[in-house]
C-alpha cells in the first residue's frame, strides 16, 4: 500500500510538472476557471445599493456611489466636471476561436524566471485562473493576460481617427488632427488564417502598428511604425517618417514617453499601456466591482461632427472643456493592477490600471508624477462589436471607441474619436514594412 500511495504522488508532481506548473502544489487550472474568465456574468450581473441602469451620477449624489468609482472619475465628478449616465451590464463575449485557444492551452504555460519570460504559450489567455492576492507573480500574470489579449483581434484598423486637443478651463479645441492607425498580429493568432503564425517572420515579431497622420497639412504623412518582439525582453524597434522632412528615423526607448505630436498622450500609452511587460514591476492589487466606460455606440447620441459618408457618426464630447466622452457607464468586474516603472527615470511613478475582467482591456487607467500625485488620467470607451458597424458584427473583439487623456496638472485634455473597423483588408502586411512609410511618405 505504501509504494502505491508513493508511486502516486510521484505521478502526481511529473503531471503537475508536464503541465508547466512549476511547483507540485499549484493548482492546475480546469474548465471551471475558463468558464469563469470568459463568462463573468453568467450567474447574473454585479449590483451596488441605489445604483440603477439610467441614472445619473452628479455633484449631488456621487458620495453615495464612491465605492464603485476610480479615484479620477470620482474626483471629476465631485468638481462637477462631469456627470456619468449608468447603462446596464452586458456580456461581451470574445470570439470563440480565442476562447478555444486558451482552452487547448489550459496548463501549458508558465511564467519564466524573470519578469517578460513566459513558456509554452501559443495562443489564447496565457491564465485563466482567477488571481491570488498571496500570488507574488499574480500582477505580471495579468499583464501577460493583457498582452497576449484578444485587443483589436488578429488584425483591425482605425479608420479614420480624430485627436482633439482640448483647453481644460476654455474648451477651446487648439487641434485636430486625423489619423488611420492599423494593427496586425504575426503570431497568436485565432481567427484569420494562417493561425497561429504568419510565415516568413524570421525576426520573430509579435505585433505590429502602424499610424499615418493624415491632416492637417504641417502634419500630414508622419507616419510611426512599431515592431513588438517575441521576445518580451528584446526592445521595439519604431521608427518615424516625417512628412516635412521626407524621412525615416529609427527611435530611441527614451521617445515613447515623450508627448507624441504634442497631444497628452506618449506612445507608451497607446491602447492603455503600450509597452513590455519586463518594463515594469507589476503588482495585483485585488478585484473590485468599477463603474467602467462599455456602451452599445448606435444607441448613443452622437456627434454630427465628422459624419462618414456611409452615415457612421462619432462619439460627442461634454463636459469640463470638452474632455468628457458622453456614454454609458457599467458597473463591471474589474481587476486592479498597478504597474511601477523599471527604470528611475521614467517620467511617471506609476499607473493604476482597472482591466476589465471579462475582456481584458483596459478601459481605465490612473497616472501618477513622480511625486506620487495625480497627473493624467485616460478612458478608452468599449463599444459592444453588435452594436457597431455592420462588419464588426460576431467579431467578438471589444470596440475601442472614444478615447480621453486628461492631465490634470496642466488643465489640458486630448480627445479621441475612432472608427474602428475589424477587416484584413484593411491590413495587409506590406503596410508595416520600413519600405512603406517611405514609399507612402513621397
Amino acid at each position: 500500500m505504501k509504494r502505491k500511495v508513493m508511486k502516486r504522488t510521484a505521478l502526481t508532481a511529473v503531471a503537475a510538472l508536464s503541465l508547466g506548473l512549476g511547483a507540485v502544489n499549484a493548482p492546475a487550472a480546469d474548465m471551471k476557471d475558463v468558464e469563469n474568465s470568459f463568462y463573468p456574468y453568467k450567474n447574473g450581473v454585479p449590483t451596488y445599493e441605489g445604483l440603477e441602469a439610467g441614472m445619473t451620477i452628479t455633484q449631488a449624489n456621487v458620495e453615495q456611489f464612491k465605492e464603485v468609482l476610480d479615484e479620477g472619475m470620482y474626483e471629476f465628478i465631485k468638481r462637477g466636471w462631469t456627470e456619468m449616465k449608468v447603462g446596464e451590464t452586458f456580456a461581451l463575449t470574445l470570439n470563440q476561436g480565442y476562447i478555444d485557444a486558451t482552452v487547448a492551452g489550459l496548463n501549458k504555460v508558465s511564467l519564466g524566471d524573470s519578469p517578460g519570460q513566459i513558456n509554452g504559450y501559443v495562443a489564447g489567455r496565457p491564465f485563466p485562473e482567477e488571481p491570488e492576492l498571496n500570488d507574488p507573480r499574480a500582477g505580471e500574470k495579468l499583464a501577460w493576460n493583457y498582452k497576449y489579449g484578444y485587443n483589436w483581434g488578429d488584425n483591425a484598423a482605425i479608420y479614420p481617427f480624430y485627436w482633439k486637443f482640448r483647453d481644460l478651463k476654455s474648451g477651446k479645441i487648439e487641434r485636430t488632427i486625423k489619423f488611420n492607425f492599423h494593427f496586425l498580429n504575426l503570431k497568436h493568432r485565432v481567427v484569420n488564417d494562417p493561425k497561429p503564425d504568419l510565415p516568413n517572420n524570421p525576426g520573430e515579431l509579435f505585433r505590429a502598428i502602424y499610424v499615418q497622420a493624415l491632416e492637417p497639412f504641417d502634419v500630414r504623412n508622419t507616419q510611426l511604425l512599431i515592431h513588438r518582439y517575441e521576445d518580451d525582453l528584446k526592445r521595439d524597434d519604431a521608427w518615424l517618417y516625417l512628412g516635412f522632412q521626407r524621412r525615416v528615423r529609427r527611435l530611441s526607448s527614451g521617445q515613447t514617453t515623450d508627448s507624441f505630436l504634442g497631444s497628452d498622450l506618449m506612445i507608451e500609452d497607446f491602447e492603455g499601456y503600450n509597452g513590455r511587460i519586463s518594463d515594469m514591476k507589476w503588482t495585483y492589487k485585488g478585484t473590485k466591482n468599477i463603474l467602467l466606460p462599455f456602451y452599445k455606440h448606435n444607441e448613443l447620441t452622437l456627434s454630427e461632427d465628422h459624419k462618414e459618408s456611409d452615415g457612421y457618426q462619432f462619439v460627442e464630447f461634454g463636459g469640463q472643456g470638452g474632455c468628457f466622452p458622453n456614454i454609458t457607464w457599467q458597473l463591471r468586474k474589474v481587476y486592479i493592477l498597478e504597474s511601477q516603472p523599471v527604470d528611475p527615470n521614467h517620467p511617471i511613478s506609476k499607473r493604476v490600471h482597472y482591466v476589465d475582467a471579462e475582456t481584458f482591456t483596459l478601459p481605465r487607467t490612473v497616472i501618477y508624477d513622480r511625486k506620487g500625485d495625480l497627473w493624467k488620467t485616460f478612458v478608452i470607451g468599449q463599444a459592444h462589436p453588435d452594436y457597431h458597424l455592420p462588419k464588426n458584427k460576431g467579431s467578438g473583439v471589444s470596440i475601442d471607441d472614444s478615447f480621453m487623456m486628461l492631465d490634470v496638472q496642466g488643465e489640458h485634455c486630448t480627445t479621441g474619436q475612432f472608427k474602428g473597423q475589424v477587416d484584413p483588408a484593411l491590413n495587409p502586411r506590406s503596410k508595416f514594412t520600413v519600405q512603406n512609410l517611405r514609399v507612402t511618405g513621397k
